[in-house]
C-alpha cells in the first residue's frame, strides 16, 4: 500500500515524531552553531583590521608628507600695496624677504603695418556709384540698414539701396540743402552745405553708414571722407576680394618668422589666411585696420623685437602691402630697479629671475610703480600638513582604545571589544605613543621633539594636540630650516620613523586580517560537513519512524479485521 500518507507525524502511532526528530536536530546542529558563532566574531574582527588599516595608510600618508622637504620650502608672495594688480608667485625656497620693485616702463608689443590702401577704389573708372548698392559696398566694416542723420534730418537705407539712391535720400531729407557726390580719382565723399555747415549724426542713430564712408568732421560747410574708402572684403575669396594689387599666382606660400604659410586665392578668404597666421607658430597675431585699409602683424611676445616677412614677387603678402612701404613699430622692453639697485630691462612684464636674478620669484606687472614684495614661508600649508598629521594620528589612537577596552558597568558586568584579547594591537597604542613623544637625535637646530612645536598629548589620553598655537607658528615662521630637518632628515627624522613604523604594522595588520579569512573558509569547510551528516542523520531517522507508521497501520488493519471477524461469529 502506498505510505505517502504515513509521513505525517503520528497518523498511525499518535507519537509527533517530527517534533522529535527537529529536537534531536537541533541539539545535534549546536556544534555548527558554535563554529558560525566564533566564524562571526572572526568576521568582526577582519571588518575592524580593515578599517584600521586604512586609518594606517592615512596616517603613513601624512607622515610622508611631512618628510617632503618641499612643503617647508613653500612660500608666499604678495605686494604691500593695498589694491595692488600685480601678480606674484614665488616657487620653493626663494629666498624670504622684501623686495622693492620700481617700474619706469612697461613691455609693450611691435608691430609691423602694412601700406595704406591695399583695397581698389569703391569706382575706379567713374563717378557713378548708381550700380554700388550698400550690402555690396567694398569699406572696410559691413554696413547695417537703419537710419543715420544730416543737418537734424533722419534718413532711413536699406542694404539693397544704391549708393546714388542714398544721396538722392540725403538731398531729399535735407531740402536740397546737404548734396553728396563721390570723386573716384580720390575714392572719397563729400557733404556740400549750401548755405552753412553740415552736421552730422546723432545719438539715436541705428545705421554705421556714415562711419563706413569715413564722415564725421562736423560743423564745416563740406565734409569729405577722412582717408579712401575702397577696402578689403575679409569674408570673399582672395580673388574677389577688392584687392588694388593683383595675385599673380594661384596657389602659393608666404614666410612669417621663418614659418611658411600656405594659401589658394581662389579658396581662400582673407579672414582665413589671418587666422592661418595667428595659429601659426609665427608669433604674431594679423589683423585687418579698416580704419587705414592695411595689414598690421603684431608680436604676441612683448619687448624690442623685429618681425620678418618674405615672398616671391606677385604673391599675396605683396597684394596686402606687407612686402614694401611697411612701418615697424618697435617694441619696447620693461624696465625697472630692484631694491634701489641699477637699472634692469626685461623683454616681458613678467619680470623674474632672468632678469632680476632672485630664484624662484616672478611678479608680472602692469603700471609704472613702485611696490615691495614679500616673499615670506608658506606657514598656512606647513600648519596644515602637521594638522593633518595629528589627525590621522587621533583617528588612529581612538579606534585602538574603542576597538581593544574592557568596560564593566555599575553592576560589575564586564563587556570586552572586539578586539580586547589582542595584546599585538593594544602594544600598537603605547608604541605609536612613545614615537610621536620621542626626540630625534643628532639634530643641532631649536626642534628636536613634537614639544618644541607647541605639540603636546591631550591630558588623560594618547591623542595629540596643539596646546601653544603661537609657539608653532613661530617656529614655521622663524625656524623654518630646524622644523624642516626635524621631520624631514633621512632615516631618523620624525617622518621617516613614523613612516616605517606604520609600514611594520600595517603589514602585520594585512597578515592578521589574512589568517582571519583563512581560518572562516576552514570554519565554512566544517559546517559544511556537518551539515550534510546532519541531512544524512535527519533522513535515516524519519525514514526508520515512517517505517514505524507502517507497521503501526497493519497491525491496526489486522486488529480491525480479527474484531469484525468475531464480532458475525457472536452474531451467526
Amino acid at each position: 500500500m502506498a505510505t505517502t500518507g504515513l509521513q505525517v507525524a503520528g497518523l498511525a502511532s499518535n507519537f509527533d515524531w517530527k517534533s522529535f526528530v527537529d529536537q534531536i536536530m537541533n541539539l545535534e546542529h549546536a556544534p555548527a552553531d558554535r563554529l558560525a558563532t566564533e566564524k562571526s566574531t572572526n568576521s568582526q574582527k577582519v571588518n575592524l583590521l580593515t578599517s584600521l588599516g586604512n586609518k594606517l595608510s592615512s596616517l603613513q600618508d601624512s607622515a610622508k608628507a611631512l618628510g617632503e622637504v618641499t612643503t617647508f620650502g613653500k612660500r608666499t608672495a604678495g605686494s604691500t600695496t593695498s589694491g595692488s594688480t600685480w601678480s606674484t608667485t614665488a616657487a620653493a625656497d626663494t629666498a624670504t624677504g622684501s623686495y622693492k620693485i620700481a617700474v619706469s616702463q612697461l613691455a609693450t608689443n611691435a608691430s609691423l603695418k602694412g601700406s595704406a590702401d591695399v583695397g581698389t577704389a569703391l569706382n575706379a573708372s567713374s563717378d557713378d556709384v548708381s550700380a554700388l548698392t550698400l550690402a555690396t559696398l567694398p569699406v572696410g566694416q559691413a554696413i547695417t540698414a537703419g537710419t543715420f542723420t544730416v543737418n537734424g534730418a533722419q534718413i532711413t537705407v536699406a542694404l539693397t539701396d544704391s549708393l546714388e539712391e542714398v544721396f538722392q535720400a540725403i538731398s531729399d531729407a535735407t531740402g536740397g540743402e546737404v548734396t553728396a557726390t563721390y570723386d573716384h580719382t580720390t575714392d572719397k565723399v563729400k557733404l556740400t552745405g549750401a548755405t552753412g555747415n553740415v552736421v552730422l549724426g546723432a545719438a539715436n542713430d541705428s545705421s554705421n553708414l556714415l562711419r563706413a564712408l569715413k564722415l564725421g568732421n562736423n560743423g564745416t560747410d563740406t565734409v569729405t571722407s577722412s582717408a579712401k574708402l575702397g577696402g578689403v572684403k575679409n569674408s570673399a575669396v582672395l580673388t574677389s576680394a577688392n584687392l588694388a594689387t593683383a595675385i599673380t599666382s594661384t596657389t602659393g606660400t608666404f614666410s612669417i618668422n621663418g614659418v611658411a604659410i600656405a594659401y589658394d586665392k581662389s579658396a581662400d578668404t582673407l579672414t582665413g589666411v589671418l587666422k592661418r597666421i595667428s595659429d601659426s607658430t609665427a608669433g604674431v597675431n594679423a589683423t585687418y585696420d579698416g580704419v587705414n585699409d592695411r595689414l598690421v602683424l603684431t608680436n604676441k611676445g612683448t619687448g624690442d623685437l623685429g618681425i620678418a616677412v618674405s615672398e616671391a614677387p606677385g604673391g599675396l603678402l605683396g597684394a596686402l602691402g606687407l612686402t614694401s612701404g611697411t612701418t615697424l613699430v618697435r617694441g619696447k622692453n620693461a624696465e625697472f630697479t630692484l631694491n634701489g639697485g641699477d637699472l634692469i630691462s626685461s623683454a616681458s612684464n613678467t619680470l623674474d629671475a632672468t632678469s632680476h636674478g632672485v630664484t624662484g620669484l616672478s611678479v608680472t606687472v602692469d603700471a609704472e610703480a613702485t611696490q615691495t614684495i614679500a616673499v615670506a614661508a608658506d606657514t598656512g600649508s606647513m600648519r596644515a600638513k602637521i594638522e593633518s598629521f595629528i589627525s590621522d594620528y587621533n583617528s588612529v589612537q581612538q579606534f585602538l582604545e574603542t576597538s581593544t577596552k574592557i568596560t564593566s558597568d555599575s553592576k560589575g558586568k564586564v563587556t570586552a571589544a572586539v578586539l580586547a584579547n589582542n595584546r599585538e594591537i593594544q602594544e600598537w597604542s603605547h608604541s605609536l605613543r612613545t614615537l610621536a613623544f620621542g626626540a630625534v637625535s643628532g639634530l643641532s637646530g631649536s626642534i628636536s621633539r613634537l614639544n618644541d612645536l607647541g605639540i603636546d598629548f591631550t591630558t588623560g589620553t594618547d591623542e595629540l594636540e596643539i596646546k601653544d598655537s603661537s609657539k608653532l607658528d613661530s617656529a614655521l615662521k622663524s625656524a623654518t630650516t630646524d622644523v624642516e630637518t626635524f621631520f624631514t632628515k633621512a632615516s631618523t627624522g620624525f617622518s621617516a620613523k613614523f613612516d616605517t613604523f606604520v609600514g611594520k604594522i600595517s603589514i602585520s595588520n594585512t597578515d592578521q586580517e589574512e589568517r582571519l579569512n583563512k581560518s572562516n573558509t576552514g570554519l565554512d569547510d566544517q559546517i559544511a560537513a556537518i551539515e550534510r551528516r546532519l541531512e544524512q542523520q535527519r533522513a535515516l531517522m524519519e525514514a526508520s519512524f515512517i517505517q514505524m507508521e507502517t507497521a503501526q497501520s497493519k497491525i491496526k488493519q489486522q486488529q480491525s479485521t480479527i474484531d469484525g471477524m468475531f464480532a458475525q461469529k457472536n452474531t451467526g
